[in-house]
């Protein structure tokens, strides 16, 4: 979608907010010439706040002393919260087999949000070179899966090309990818490993709590391959606009590998917990589906369930 050309003084081209620091977004337009400016008023607030990685319409301002400013907002594909990012199209989950040990619930919560909201998910086990016995472990449960998987070690390099080549292909129309991980778990490490001219800070992990600093302090875009790769503030959990927000209807889908399953069950109206005839749970049995899987749609499901009639089916 381009901009509407509702003046002189609006510009047809849309561009990309690529950084937002205190009340200034800086915007990169397709001809590579970027704009620090500011935005209207309604688009700082609520629900219409700016995020970077939003494609925006700049205008000038009738007053001359404001210069260009961000007129429009175009529509979404999502929007992040924490960190507050909006048309991601790769989600690249950083986690390691120990030091810290991963929380699958969390992981699986991840990537049904992204299969939810059409991100595709690919997950990093890094560390391969201090815990390459319980990375394997993770790398099998979710190859297994059906995801797109990377043995990482940064420090060796070892699988960083192969995920950087990937990133490539994926990232070459426009895409954004980003990076999310428990703190601890190597992920300003593989990033600046991927990406050296982003000349990112790593933290560093306390033996005591086994959590990593913090060390970005805004989000932020870098051009890659046609597309973006975001810089983002440490955080431990991903958050969409509204955590719960999809329908009961909706978890299955959310969890591609289950999904395919089904088609197997004896009911259709098969919950796939604990009914009889249900293909889902014999493939468990059979070691054809992750049980560690299963266990987080079963917990989402009860949420899900007590709250059926709070959100629309899509």
């Amino acid at each position: 979608m381009d901009c509407p050309d509702k003046s002189m003084t609006e510009m047809k081209e849309k561009g990309r907010v690529v950084r937002a620091l205190g009340g200034s977004f800086t915007v990169l337009m397709p001809s590579g010439e970027s704009y620090t400016c500011r935005a209207k008023g309604a688009l700082k607030r609520n629900d219409g706040r700016l995020l970077v990685g939003d494609e925006v319409c700049l205008r000038l301002s009738d007053n001359e002393s404001e210069g260009i400013l961000i007129s429009e907002i175009l529509p979404r594909k999502n929007a992040l919260i924490r960190p507050p990012l909006a048309n991601v199209t790769v989600m690249v989950l950083a986690l390691s087999g120990a030091y810290p040990a991963p929380a699958l619930t969390t992981v699986d919560k991840l990537l049904a949000i992204c299969a939810y909201e059409n991100i595709t998910p690919v997950l990093a086990v890094t560390k391969q070179d201090i815990a390459k016995k319980e990375g394997d472990a993770l790398l099998a449960i979710y190859r297994n899966a059906g995801f797109p998987v990377f043995s990482v070690a940064s420090l060796t390099n070892e699988g960083v090309d192969a995920l950087r080549e990937y990133l490539k292909e994926k990232l070459k129309d426009g895409g954004i990818a980003a990076f999310a991980g428990a703190s601890g778990v190597g992920k300003s490490t593989l990033l600046t490993a991927l990406f050296p001219h982003l000349s990112l800070e790593t933290g560093t992990l306390s033996e005591k709590t086994e959590r990593g600093r913090h060390t970005t302090r805004h989000v932020e875009l870098f051009p890659f391959s046609g597309g973006y790769v975001a810089d983002t503030p440490g955080f431990s959990l991903l958050d969409f606009e509204h955590f719960d927000f999809f329908a009961l209807d909706d978890l299955l889908s959310s969890f591609p590998d289950l999904f395919s399953l089904a088609t197997g069950c004896r009911y259709d109206d098969c919950t796939h917990t604990k009914e009889e005839g249900c293909a889902v749970l014999a493939a468990i049995e059979e070691g054809k589906a992750e049980r560690s899987r299963h266990e987080t749609y079963l917990e989402l499901y009860t949420i899900l369930k007590a709250k059926k009639n709070t959100y629309p089916k899509r």
